[in-house]
């Protein structure tokens, strides 16, 4: 072979691989925009702007109903749900999110004093979808084995707390630290008696991994694009107030709700709801689709009153 021909394969090669390098480039800024730059929602807070990204897309795969373990009190069906709160509460939130999603800390953040305070007086309870958005779009396990072990919590009576206690340690989202279950379980010995061998045993086992792939396949085909979503007796709260919904405005809202109506009793504050009972209250679904894009946003809502 002549050092003419020789240079001009090589060159040749070094084209195709600069083209193929180019095309990795432009599916990964694809990625990244799908994570990081579908904004619906640019929301004032006190300090300046927070921007609530949105994410489409989920795990592969699905679960049907003969091996789906499902968690103490959770509802099956269709759209499997975790209840936190007196089961007779006149007003429902209905709650999807990632526990790798940082706009899910942030409204957690926000919001929890009020939504604790309102479960506990009986006025609300809380239906959570966990779903597993973060995993399918960037890679990794943080979402669905951070998912399983707040579910091992509420086989345990203390959902609430676990499920406070990621979001108020939640990494990074590149930083998928989730996925590693020995600090899953650190984390679990800052909730007063969770740590127990049968805790441990549930989440190093993924008990119920099938249960959050059901949840996350019920959000592929809810139409909603983002997480948080959040609905009070079935009205999507990005819409309220042109994304500036308050604590003290969700207050009002279950006020308003709820006059004339007894609250919810139950032994414990932070569970209650009967098993087997459907998951979601916004009644209809706004259409299938493999891929949660193009129909509702994510919630838009502004952390502090």
């Amino acid at each position: 072979m002549s050092q003419k021909n020789h240079e001009g394969k090589r060159t040749a090669r070094e084209r195709l691989q600069e083209q193929r390098e180019k095309e990795r480039v432009r599916a990964r800024r694809r990625r990244q925009a799908v994570v990081a730059g579908s904004v619906l929602v640019v929301l004032a807070i006190a300090g300046g702007i927070a921007v609530w990204a949105t994410s489409s897309g989920g795990s592969g795969g699905s679960s049907s109903d003969n091996e789906t373990a499902r968690p103490k009190q959770a509802s099956g069906g269709s759209r499997p749900a975790i209840p936190v709160g007196a089961a007779g509460a006149p007003s429902t939130l209905t709650v999807w999110e990632d526990f790798r999603c940082p706009a899910c800390q942030q409204f957690e953040t926000g919001f929890r004093p009020a939504v604790h305070e309102l479960e506990d007086s009986g006025q609300l309870k809380t239906e959570y979808h966990l779903v597993t958005i973060i995993d399918g779009n960037s890679g990794g396990k943080g979402s669905v084995n951070a998912a399983n072990a707040a579910l091992c919590a509420q086989d345990a009576g203390k959902f609430r707390e676990y499920h406070d206690v990621l979001y108020s340690h939640q990494p990074p989202e590149p930083q998928d630290k989730f996925a590693d279950k020995k600090y899953l379980l650190q984390l679990a010995g800052k909730v007063k008696g969770l740590t127990t061998p049968a805790f441990t045993t549930c989440v190093n086992d993924g008990r119920y991994d099938h249960f959050v792939q059901k949840s996350n396949d019920a959000f592929a085909k809810s139409g909603y694009r983002g997480t948080p979503t959040v609905l009070l007796n079935g009205k999507d709260l990005s819409k309220e107030k042109g994304g500036r919904f308050t604590p003290a405005d969700l207050k009002k809202m279950v006020q308003d709700a709820n006059k004339g109506k007894q609250p919810g009793k139950s032994s414990s504050p932070h569970t209650g709801a009967a098993p087997h009972t459907h998951g979601s209250p916004q009644g209809k679904q706004a259409g299938r689709s493999a891929s949660p894009q193009g129909k509702q946003p994510g919630v838009g809502v502004t952390p502090g009153s």
